[in-house]
């Protein structure tokens, strides 16, 4: 149970070499982030990107999370005074905690079983002789175990049966083969609970469903499981009963006498009572961690994708959050997000304002020098936004339709009271549109990413392991795109590699009380700001406009003086070598190899130098639904541009401007054979797609890319 070991075994699990593992778990354990590591610490862990570093440090995690439990399974035997070397060495060697409960099972303290009680009776030495059967007549040895406990002969014969049957239960032999047995043959069997059936319709699809456990994909599993908890539906998982006997038969029967009958009898009393159960409460539990994983995997991804959306940048924005009856709310924000006005029009029915709305929205468009329009996705967005283009605009003015996701969790939470204390919900709620559109990873950040709602039974899932998932996502994304320090939010700063709530706080208070910070360094007069969070968040966080070019980009300090040697050699200033290609072309770069920088480093900073804190999302672009505003609008084989709007397994769900999403779906995504839709699309893109069928009643829409050129989206 040594650190070294679990290296190795890392390593050989994941396909590394024994230092890349080592290397990483000693930069994590010294309180390096991934983030960090990925990106500044390319030579120690071989290049290892974000996703192997979070392999890394799961399995070793699950390793030591073994380690641990071996040794409190060795304590308890030690404690009985049952440890033997064999045993010792047979818990060493397992890789599993399964393997360690099976090894631990016959040790574990057991409440009052009818085994227990059999042995309370002294029938246990009787058991063991069944057992071995090599006795033929059963009922004459019977009598030798009679007592005051135990009046007959039947008595006697069906309390060893109950020891025979624990036996067969805690069998480590037994219990892996079934566990093969359930990996290859077991099938889930769903049943609607009776008198159920209206109420819970929604799961009909399963009211009679069966399919190979292994086979069962995780959205159609978390389906099933939700239609249990609800009590619409009962589930089972299990394989041919006749193939578990058979396979539990051929480990103990040993002989063809009244002995290995009575055996056989306790082995198919063991799998019924005992074994099956069991059996399947694992593999439920196992089939739901693996939905879990695929379903943490789909949300991570598509918010992944969601907060490195394109940002439209620093521009004036007229921020609009739809509606009928209570109107349109209207912010105008300056470039840096700041509200510099509010109000609400009514251009839609039933007051129908339309002209002196538009009176209005061309005022504020030449007051506050609006470059761009936001309208929020939800409720009289189709309308607004028609309405909108009615109005004659003296200059280009960009129009955009954010999605309002979390919108309403954002205007109602802390965070927003603490922005915008004198003002309502509905203000902050535009206010949130319109930064969504300016910068969508600045503005989400201060959603709980659940609330996002771009997951697939986000609510089914483990939530402990998903809120890791998409702290690790958010975290992730701050720092791959690089954070404006003088600017930024302490929600934002919070992210960044190294710092968290309090640093972050921190940061804002020193920039509050002494204005702007001029360079890096000046991080360090940071109340609680040490070295070692300097160390990991200082590349990360930019300045515009300082002192030293390179304190705006992404090159770390700790690297400044390579650059500094490169501009000297080149008899030129950094700032000229960051502008100047054809002085960037001449650097020699194995000139600058150190023992502890080295050519991954290097070629980093050369990109950075070419691009200083150059942002790696793409250029948003403008989009128009197509003249259809409602289902009877739709015709099948009709042809209408749309925006992914989420992503699951089964496929993606598009956006077409009639405020229900339509289908794509994994089947019609693409001529060629799909396992994963996000290899195909990705959240907010442009698609074109064809109707496939439009079902009214049931508020289904069925959609497909097949045979279109997203391109011409």
């Amino acid at each position: 149970m040594e650190t070294n070991r679990n290296i190795l075994l890392v390593a050989k699990k994941l396909g590394l070499h024994d230092w890349q593992v080592e290397n990483t778990i000693r930069l994590m354990d010294g309180g390096a982030t991934i983030p960090f590591i990925s990106r500044y610490r390319k030579e120690m862990t071989g290049s290892l990107d974000e996703v192997q570093l979070m392999n890394v440090k799961e399995e070793y995690e699950r390793l030591k999370e073994l380690d641990s439990r071996k040794e409190a399974v060795i304590k308890s035997i030690e404690e009985q005074e049952k440890m033997t070397p064999e045993l010792r060495k047979k818990i060493a060697a397992a890789i599993t905690i399964s393997e360690v409960e099976d090894i631990y099972l016959p040790f574990r303290p057991k409440r009052r079983t009818r085994a227990t009680i059999a042995r309370e009776k002294g029938l246990e030495p009787f058991a063991v002789l069944l057992l071995d059967q090599k006795i033929t007549d059963p009922s004459l040895k019977a009598e030798e175990f009679l007592n005051d406990d135990v009046s007959t002969v039947e008595e006697a014969i069906a309390g060893a049966s109950d020891i025979i049957a624990e036996w067969v239960s805690e069998d480590e032999k037994a219990r892996k083969q079934l566990r093969y047995l359930f990996e290859k043959e077991a099938v889930i069997f769903s049943k609607v609970v009776k008198g159920k059936e209206a109420t819970g319709i929604k799961y009909s699809d399963y009211y009679e469903w069966s399919e190979p456990l292994k086979k069962c994909p995780s959205h159609r599993l978390l389906a099933m499981r939700r239609g249990e908890e609800e009590g619409f539906l009962r589930l089972s998982v299990e394989p041919v009963e006749e193939n578990a006997l058979e396979m539990l038969k051929a480990i103990f029967i040993k002989g063809r006498n009244a002995s290995s009958d009575i055996v056989s009898d306790a082995v198919k009393d063991s799998w019924k009572r005992l074994l099956s159960s069991s059996m399947e409460t694992e593999f439920r539990n196992l089939s739901k961690e693996k939905a879990d994983i695929e379903a943490i995997s789909v949300f991570a991804e598509n918010l992944r994708q969601l907060l490195l959306g394109s940002p439209l940048g620093e521009k004036n924005v007229l921020a609009i959050d739809p509606g009928f009856r209570s109107g349109c709310k209207i912010v105008c924000l300056d470039r840096q997000g700041n509200l510099l006005h509010n109000e609400t029009i009514y251009p839609h029915p039933p007051q129908n304002e339309t002209a002196m709305s538009i009176k209005k929205i061309l005022t504020l468009v030449s007051a506050y020098k609006i470059e761009a329009i936001a309208i929020g996705n939800g409720t009289a967005s189709r309308e607004t936004e028609d309405f909108i283009k009615w109005v004659k605009f003296d200059t280009d003015i960009q129009v955009f339709v954010v999605s309002e996701a979390g919108a309403s969790i954002y205007s109602a939470s802390k965070i927003a009271r603490e922005e915008f204390p004198d003002y309502d919900v509905t203000v902050r709620g535009s206010v949130s549109i319109g930064r969504r559109l300016m910068d969508p990873l600045a503005e989400l950040v201060k959603i709980d990413p659940q609330s996002i709602g771009v997951g697939q039974y986000q609510h089914d899932v483990d939530q402990q392991k998903l809120q890791k998932s998409l702290d690790d996502v958010v975290m992730s994304c701050v720092n791959a795109v690089g954070v404006e320090v003088n600017t930024a939010s302490k929600h934002l700063l919070t992210y960044v590699s190294g710092l968290g709530p309090q640093l972050a706080q921190n940061i804002v208070d020193y920039r509050t009380e002494n204005g702007p910070f001029k360079k890096r360094k000046e991080l360090l007069k940071v109340k609680r700001m040490g070295e070692k969070a300097f160390e990991q968040s200082a590349g990360f966080l930019r300045i515009r406009n300082a002192e030293n070019p390179l304190d705006s980009s992404a090159v770390h300090p700790e690297s400044y003086h390579v650059v500094e040697l490169m501009s000297k050699d080149l008899g030129c200033d950094v700032k000229e070598l960051m502008t100047n290609e054809t002085k960037r072309k001449e650097i020699k770069t194995e000139r600058y190899v150190t023992p502890v920088i080295g050519l991954p480093t290097l070629k980093d900073i050369l990109e950075e130098l070419a691009k200083p804190g150059r942002d790696p999302r793409s250029k948003i672009k403008e989009f128009r639904f197509a003249d259809v505003h409602s289902m009877e609008d739709l015709i099948e084989g009709m042809i209408l541009p749309g925006i992914v709007t989420n992503i699951t397994k089964f496929g993606a769900f598009v956006d077409i401007g009639i405020k229900q999403d339509g289908l794509v779906h994994v089947s019609n995504l693409s001529k060629n054979y799909v396992t994963d839709p996000s290899t195909i699309v990705k959240l907010h893109q442009h698609v074109m797609v064809k109707v496939l069928a439009v079902d009214i009643e049931r508020k289904r829409i069925q959609l497909s890319m097949k045979d279109i050129d997203v391109k011409k989206a």
